[in-house]
C-alpha cells in the first residue's frame, strides 16, 4: 500500500462510536528503564525523522501540493480551467487543455493545439497515461506549475492534480507533535497470519481498497495487552490505527505508522513517536485508507503528530 482520502459524514459515521465510547483520557506511557545515552540517541533519531517528514511534505510533488482529484467516467472528458470543463483544473491552467479518454483501465490524453504540456521533459500531444497501480512508475504530465497523474482505487480511475504553487504548500509552517517520549518506543510481538489474507479497507473518498494483512502486532501498555492488524508493505509493516486521542488532539481519521518486518525472534519496534497524519489532514483530494474496526485502540496514544489545522505549530 502506498504511503500515501467520503467527506465529513463518512468520518463521523465511522468514528462517532469511537469518540463517544473512548473519550480521550490521560494515560501514562509504559515505564521503560533507559540510559541517558539511549534517551539522547532516540531524541536525535526522532528529530531527524520529523525534519525529513516536513521536507517530504514541502517538496514540489508532496501531499501539500494536491490541488484536485477527478474520477473519470468511461468515454471522453474535456479538461481545462474553464468552468464548463468536465475536469476543471486550477485557474493557472489554460481554459482548454485537451481531452482525456477512458476505455476500461486505459486513459489517453490528447492536448489541444497551442497548449504546452510535457512528459519527462518532452512536449506531448497524445499520450497513454499509465496509472499508479501498475508495476512501473505512473505517467506524470507537466503543465506549468501543475502535474497530472492517473490513479486507480478499486474499480475507480481518477486524475490527480498537483500544483507546486498551491497555498497549502507555500504557506505550510510545520506540524505540531507530542513531545518526544522514549517510553512510547515499544517492543511488540508479531503474530503472522498463515496464510496472509485480504481485507477491504474503507477510504476517505468513499471507496474501499483491498489490502493484504500480514499478521498482528501485539504489545502492552500499563499492563494491558493491545493488538493491531499490520498490512503488508513489502519490507515493512503498515499500521493504520485510531485511539482515544482520535478526533480530539489527533486526527479523527486515525494515524499511520510503519515498522520494519520482524526477524527470526518475531519482534518488531513500534515507535509511536513516528505516528503521523494521513494526507487527508492536509487536503480533501487524497484517498486515505481509514483504520479497520479491529485497529481502534482502547488507549490514548499521546505520541506522534497531532491534528493539523493549517496554522503554525508554535
Amino acid at each position: 500500500m502506498r504511503r500515501d482520502g467520503a467527506k465529513g459524514f463518512l468520518l463521523s459515521a465511522m468514528f462517532l462510536g469511537l469518540a463517544a465510547a473512548c473519550a480521550p483520557q490521560p494515560e501514562e506511557a509504559p515505564e521503560v528503564e533507559v540510559s541517558a545515552e539511549d534517551e539522547a540517541a532516540h531524541r536525535e533519531e526522532i528529530g531527524a525523522w520529523r525534519a525529513e517528514r516536513v521536507e517530504r511534505l514541502r517538496a514540489e510533488g508532496g501531499w501539500l501540493s494536491l490541488a484536485g482529484l477527478h474520477w473519470l467516467p468511461e468515454g471522453e472528458s474535456g479538461i481545462g480551467s474553464e468552468p464548463m470543463a468536465d475536469v476543471v483544473l486550477p485557474a493557472s491552467a489554460p481554459a482548454r487543455v485537451g481531452t482525456l479518454t477512458r476505455e476500461g483501465g486505459t486513459v489517453r490524453l490528447e492536448v489541444a493545439p497551442g497548449v504546452e504540456a510535457t512528459h519527462e521533459g518532452e512536449r506531448v500531444r497524445r499520450l497513454e497515461m499509465a496509472s499508479d497501480a501498475g508495476e512501473g512508475e505512473p505517467t506524470v504530465v507537466e503543465l506549468a506549475t501543475l502535474t497530472l497523474q492517473v490513479i486507480e482505487r478499486g474499480d475507480r480511475i481518477g486524475l490527480r492534480v498537483k500544483d507546486s504553487a498551491a497555498p497549502s504548500r507555500t504557506a505550510f509552517t510545520g506540524i505540531e507533535s507530542y513531545p518526544i517520549d522514549r517510553r512510547w518506543r515499544l517492543v511488540a510481538g508479531f503474530e503472522p497470519y498463515e496464510p496472509p489474507h485480504e481485507i477491504e479497507v474503507d477510504d476517505y473518498a468513499g471507496g474501499t481498497q483491498r489490502s493484504t494483512v500480514a499478521g498482528a502486532v501485539v504489545f502492552e501498555v500499563d499492563g494491558r495487552t493491545h493488538r493491531l492488524d499490520a498490512l503488508d508493505a513489502g519490507d515493512e509493516l503498515f499500521l493504520i490505527f485510531a485511539d482515544r486521542t482520535s478526533g480530539d488532539t489527533t486526527y479523527g481519521g486515525g494515524r499511520y505508522l510503519y515498522t520494519a518486518r520482524p526477524g527470526a525472534d518475531r519482534r518488531v519496534i513500534l515507535d509511536f513517536n513516528k505516528a503521523y497524519n494521513p494526507p487527508c489532514v492536509f487536503t480533501p483530494y487524497a484517498t486515505c485508507p481509514l483504520p479497520p474496526r479491529q485497529n481502534r485502540l482502547d488507549l490514548a496514544v499521546e505520541a506522534g503528530e497531532k491534528v493539523y489545522d493549517g496554522s503554525s505549530p508554535h
